[in-house]
């Protein structure tokens, strides 16, 4: 998904969500938000059911630093998103993947500010605690969303997430984009919280939500979801642990995590801890999860503040393929703060390219359940 802000160009494109299925989303620049799962390739999962009865697996060589929100630790150091993959070796057919990936066109920041501008460029996210349980009617994808019953035993599901939370790309978004909503449960914090995630997401009469599909990742866990399912985001991982964060690039300035981003053509595949695809029979288009790294060599002695913290952990914990949407755009979060950097980082962002990037082995490609 993309976005546009100030100078950030972009335009609206198709995304494809589930083999055969076309769903109009805000792509190349448009707003996003995604999803991202948890887990790293190689483990044992589960089959079929809701989050927590799939299998779990760790990645190796975790990062000691976690980032947090609300408190809330985002996912445990040994989850595929906080991987330190600096020496991970290459992808067999890395350089084939990035024959197809436009690799000469430079990276974008789809990201910006929520309201202040009436942009409402990027992911916005929310948390808290004590919230009342909301009714969730899921419309497209509901044997594939995670269903929490509500406790009035009415057989409907519950999710608790105020109606007043934030949506990507604005309370009067279209009503066939991605409308993302992630809001983080801190009531387990800081290790064990739960993200709520749902994709296009609509609340017409204020009490309730009504949603395309709906994912659920307890942050203290490493398990994915079922092979085969969707979330949020095409690849079926959770958006907001792949988000550039305000706190992080610019306050902490250090970011400790991989970072989204989305690619208009990719192949009907995936690579743990992605668990779904939407693209083509090709397989020499990039899979749903891949992971690439910037290379060290990439001279990064020129840039400063939230963009050095970004290449430093584009360098550390690289990129993951997350979504359908214009090529090399970096997903981050929606917030009025960042207006004051956002011509800096469209611009120094700008000066990398697909091609000073290498893919790293994380796993094979998958069709399972597909």
């Amino acid at each position: 998904m993309a976005w546009v802000l100030g100078g950030c160009g972009g335009t609206e494109d198709l995304r494809r969500r589930g083999t055969g299925g076309t769903g109009l989303g805000v792509g190349s620049g448009g707003r996003t938000t995604s999803t991202g799962g948890a887990s790293a390739s190689g483990g044992t999962r589960g089959s079929g059911g809701a989050v927590g009865t799939g299998g779990s697996t760790g990645a190796t060589g975790g990062s000691a630093q976690v980032g947090s929100i609300g408190g809330c630790q985002i996912f445990p150091a040994d989850n595929p998103w906080n991987q330190d993959v600096s020496a991970l070796p290459l992808n067999s057919k890395g350089s084939t993947y990035l024959a197809n990936m436009n690799s000469s066109k430079g990276l974008h920041p789809d990201w910006g500010d929520y309201a202040a501008q009436g942009d409402y460029y990027g992911i916005p996210f929310s948390s808290g605690t004590g919230s009342a349980l909301i009714p969730v009617n899921f419309t497209a994808y509901p044997d594939e969303s995670d269903k929490n019953p509500c406790p009035s035993g009415s057989g409907m599901f519950c999710y608790p997430i105020p109606t007043t939370a934030q949506i990507e790309g604005g309370p009067s978004a279209p009503t066939d984009s991605d409308r993302h909503v992630l809001y983080i449960d801190t009531a387990g914090a800081p290790g064990n919280c739960t993200l709520y995630e749902l994709y296009e997401a609509q609340n017409p009469k204020g009490s309730s939500w009504t949603a395309a599909n709906g994912a659920i990742f307890h942050l203290g866990s490493n398990t994915l979801r079922p092979d085969g399912w969707t979330s949020a985001d095409a690849a079926g991982l959770p958006v907001l642990p792949g988000l550039v964060r305000f706190d992080e690039a610019v306050n902490q300035k250090v970011i400790t995590h991989a970072i989204r981003f989305t690619m208009n053509s990719t192949q009907q595949g995936y690579i743990h801890p992605a668990t779904h695809a939407s693209g083509s029979s090709n397989t020499s288009l990039p899979p749903m999860g891949l992971r690439l790294r910037l290379k060290a060599s990439f001279d990064t002695s020129k840039f400063s503040g939230p963009s050095l913290a970004i290449l430093t952990a584009m360098k550390k914990y690289g990129i993951i393929l997350a979504d359908n949407g214009s090529d090399w755009y970096i997903s981050g979060e929606s917030n009025d703060a960042w207006l004051p950097y956002m011509d800096q980082l469209t611009s120094d962002i700008g000066k990398l390219h697909g091609s000073d990037f290498e893919v790293v082995d994380t796993g094979p490609v998958s069709t399972a359940n597909l």
